[in-house]
Formats: C-alpha cells, sequence, structure tokens
C-alpha cells in the first residue's frame, strides 16, 4: 500500500469501521485527523441508520450540515428510543391537561409524531380529546398548552380523525355528527343519526372520503364528503347497539356487529356495496360463523384477515378464530366466503367480559382480559403473559415499538417489542408510569401513543378528568 495515497487509506478505513458499534465508531474519531474524517463519513451513518430502522425520514435533515445530518439523525433516535425504553425521570416531562369538566369519552392525535416518519428537530403531536361536558379540546402534547376548544353541545360520545388527520369527527348522545376543521375546531358539517350511540370509521377509497357509522339501533349508515352525504343504511343486528365497527386493510370490507347479545354473529360487509349502491340491490352482507363478539381486528398484515373472540358451546368459554375473507364472482352474482383459518381455545383467568384485541404484524394477537396482558400467535401459541396492573386494564395501545396499557389501578405499563428466536415476536415488560393520586382519581380510562409520547386520562372522582401527557426527551 502506497502511504502517500490518502484516499485509498480514507476508502480502506470506512470499510474497516462498517464493522464497528456506534460507541467504537465515535471513539475511533477521535484517534487522528485521518480517521476522524473517515469515522464522520455520512454513508456510514446512514448506513447504520437504514440497517436499524429500515426507513428514516431524511427530510428532517434539511437544514442540517452534510456532514454531520446522518450521524445526528442516528445519535438523536437511538438517544429518544432509550429514553422510551428506559423510563427513567428524566428521560421524560409529564403535563397535566385540565379543562374538561366532564368525563373523557375519546382521545386521538390529530398531528402526531410517527415511527415511520419521526421528527427529531420540531416534534409538535397535538391530542384531540372529547368529553361528556361537550366540548372537543385540542392541546400542545410538549407544552400541555389547550390550542383550541369547541362551542359546547350535548354529551360527547366518540370522536376520531380522518385518515390525513385534518378533521376531527365526533358523535354525541343525540346522534348529532359533526366534523370539525382539526387547526381550528370549526365546524364543516353535521349529520344526525338519531342514535344515543354511534360507532365511528373513517377511509378514504378512490380520493373519496367516506364516514360509517353504526347506531344503537343495529344499523350501519354510510356518508361521503365531509359534507356528511348519506349514501347508504343497511341492518346488521336489529334493536342491539354496533359497538364493533373495523375496516379491513384492503379496504374491501366492514366488519359490524355488536358485544350486547351472546347469539347474533358479526357480519361482514362488501365496502363498494356500502360507498357506490345500487338501486336494485341490497348491500353485500354476510354473517360470520361463530356465536357473539367478545372483540375482534383485523391482521394488519394481511388484505382481509380477521380475528374475533367469542363464545365457544358454554358463554364462560372463549375461543379465538381467524378467517380469510374473500368475494367470489360468477355470472349471475357475488357472493361473499368466509373462510376459516385457525381456531383455538383461550384459558383465561377472568370471569371479565371486557376484551380488548390488537394485532402486531402477521402473527402476533395482543389480548388483555382483567388484569392480565397476553401475547398469542396465530395458531394459538401463548408467547408471553403479564400481570404488572393491580387493577383491571382499560385500555391498550400497540404500536410497531411497543405496547402500552392503561389501569384502574392509575398507572401505565410501558412493554417494548422483541425477536424471540424461533417463535417470532414477543413482549418485554419495561416499566410503570403513574398517573397521580387515588384519593383525586378512580384511574386511567383511555391511552393513546405515537411514536415519543403516550396520552392517557385519568378519571376524577369530582367528576372532571384529567389528561397526563407524557413526552420523551431527545
Amino acid at each position: 500500500m502506497d502511504l502517500h495515497e490518502p484516499y485509498l487509506i480514507g476508502d480502506c478505513l470506512i470499510h474497516v469501521f462498517t464493522f464497528l458499534t456506534k460507541e467504537d465508531l465515535i471513539s475511533a474519531s477521535s484517534v487522528c485527523k485521518d480517521w476522524h474524517e473517515a469515522a464522520e463519513t455520512p454513508w456510514l451513518w446512514r448506513r447504520m441508520c437504514l440497517r436499524r430502522w429500515t426507513f428514516c425520514n431524511v427530510s428532517v435533515l434539511g437544514s442540517e450540515q452534510v456532514n454531520h445530518s446522518w450521524k445526528r439523525y442516528f445519535l438523536r433516535r437511538c438517544h429518544l428510543e432509550a429514553n422510551m425504553t428506559k423510563g427513567r425521570s428524566g428521560g421524560y416531562t409529564c403535563k397535566s391537561l385540565r379543562g374538561h369538566t366532564g368525563r373523557v369519552v375519546g382521545l386521538v392525535y390529530l398531528q402526531k409524531n410517527s415511527d415511520q416518519h419521526p421528527d427529531l428537530w420540531s416534534s409538535s403531536a397535538i391530542i384531540c380529546s372529547a368529553s361528556t361536558d361537550g366540548t372537543v379540546r385540542a392541546w400542545s402534547v410538549q407544552n400541555g398548552d389547550l390550542l383550541w376548544c369547541s362551542p359546547a353541545q350535548s354529551p360527547l360520545t366518540a370522536i376520531i380523525t380522518d385518515e390525513q388527520q385534518e378533521v376531527v369527527i365526533t358523535a354525541d348522545s343525540t346522534g348529532l355528527i359533526k366534523t370539525r376543521q382539526g387547526q381550528t375546531g370549526q365546524e364543516v358539517a353535521s349529520f344526525n343519526a338519531a342514535s344515543p350511540h354511534c360507532s365511528l370509521l373513517q377511509y378514504n377509497i378512490n380520493n373519496s372520503w367516506f364516514l360509517t357509522v353504526g347506531t344503537s339501533q343495529g344499523s350501519v349508515c354510510t356518508l361521503s364528503d365531509t359534507a356528511l352525504t348519506e349514501k347508504s343504511n343497511i341492518m346488521v343486528c336489529d334493536t342491539f347497539k354496533v359497538n364493533t365497527l373495523l375496516m379491513s386493510p384492503d379496504k374491501k370490507w366492514i366488519t359490524a356487529g355488536t358485544k350486547e347479545n351472546d347469539d347474533l354473529s358479526p357480519k361482514v360487509i362488501y365496502t363498494e356495496s356500502l360507498t357506490s349502491p345500487t338501486e336494485d340491490e341490497d348491500p353485500l352482507c354476510q354473517s360470520v360463523p361463530v356465536t357473539g363478539c367478545q372483540a375482534a381486528v383485523f391482521i394488519p398484515t394481511q388484505p382481509a384477515r380477521l380475528a374475533i373472540i367469542h363464545y365457544n358451546q358454554r358463554p364462560r368459554n372463549k375461543a379465538l378464530t381467524v378467517f380469510d375473507v374473500s368475494l367470489k364472482k360468477t355470472k349471475y352474482k357475488s357472493e361473499i366466503q368466509v373462510q376459516q383459518v385457525e381456531s383455538f381455545s383461550l384459558t383465561l383467568n377472568t370471569s371479565s367480559s371486557h376484551f380488548l384485541l390488537e394485532a402486531k404484524g402477521s402473527n402476533c394477537l395482543v389480548l388483555a382480559a382483567g388484569q392480565e396482558l397476553m401475547v398469542y400467535s396465530l395458531k394459538g401459541a401463548l408467547l408471553a403473559s403479564f400481570k404488572d396492573h393491580t387493577m383491571p386494564i382499560t385500555s391498550i395501545c400497540v404500536d410497531s415499538f411497543r405496547v402500552v396499557t392503561a389501569s384502574r389501578d392509575l398507572s401505565l405499563r410501558v412493554l417494548t417489542w422483541r425477536k424471540d428466536g424461533d417463535s417470532g415476536l414477543s413482549l418485554e415488560s419495561k416499566y410503570h408510569l403513574l398517573g397521580g393520586s387515588h384519593s383525586m382519581s378512580s384511574g386511567f380510562t383511555q391511552v393513546a401513543c405515537d411514536f415519543s409520547s403516550i396520552v392517557a386520562s385519568a378519571e376524577g372522582k369530582d367528576g372532571k378528568d384529567v389528561l397526563k401527557a407524557y413526552s420523551f426527551t431527545l
């Protein structure tokens, strides 16, 4: 090797440095000038970023110097994830968001820091809360400031945002559905569903905006555009409240059902027959062959794979069954096919009928029942079980990085995903986040999270719920 060829030496150093950890690479950069220049090579840090996270939001690097952008991104994101994993004092801040004079019935992020597109320099998450006091309030999660508050109306019962997170959608106890601009809270449109309880589901298909509403009378009504123009109406569980309303990842199917009747099966409905109905045909609908529905979820990485917790012969016995939903077309008609993929009995140490079910990846189900959190494979293998809470779990939030559980014991439990050899994904319990005094609160009832924050509602004993916003620091 010619020692007078610095570019050759630099290339060799860079190649050697690809085998180093971030700690070793930082140490190597202080050895000498040549090592420092090689260790600061943007390609090295970009490679480390993409190997660790697969995708990185390079748009947040625009104002940084090129030679330090990827390094700073890597170090800041590692630091943030370390704080989220350890949950130590100083690794996060907690704000109490006060203002509601009633119960909080729902929490939704209007603006969030995504795990796929994290903004590591100017995170500005916004959460919206709906309350029985009849108001919607928008809050800055990091600062704890109230951004806007809607005029009071009848007690609110539900809140969601649209897919672009530009519109806030609410329902109140009279069945009045309203859409509001996310940035200002200004009302856009309203529709009266004449139902004291409504389930809400928003989705976009081919750039067209739709809202499907499940009512207390057992019907499913589909509205189009933010003007809320009625497109179709179908009865799915006559006289029983529709409180299960889900959309498949391929958006071809909507599952609707009730948890209030043990004999009524949930139904799958062909979405196109709701959004583009024909005058001479009813919406295409098919019952799922199970008895009752305690909880349901679509598998996120499959086009239309549905998991349902239901009764198994006797009411105290529960089973979890997985179905694939598809459409069979012939010359004269179209027919929905619901084909069983897996089914297994659930062994639960609780008599509670309140189940929370979420899915992660293609083969991982997260189930909360009573005080216990369980992770199952789709074939029924119990991958992990946790009983960290001393009182029932009321809400769970699942994303690609962690699972957060909220409980009546006034604590949030944070668990992180890990690979478990041949078993695939599993969870590892990490730490509690405490919510304050039991003399003032009856426990957590709702939880939501984005990549760098967690927000939960604590039920106040005086009837005034308080939001707790935990922001993990960079």
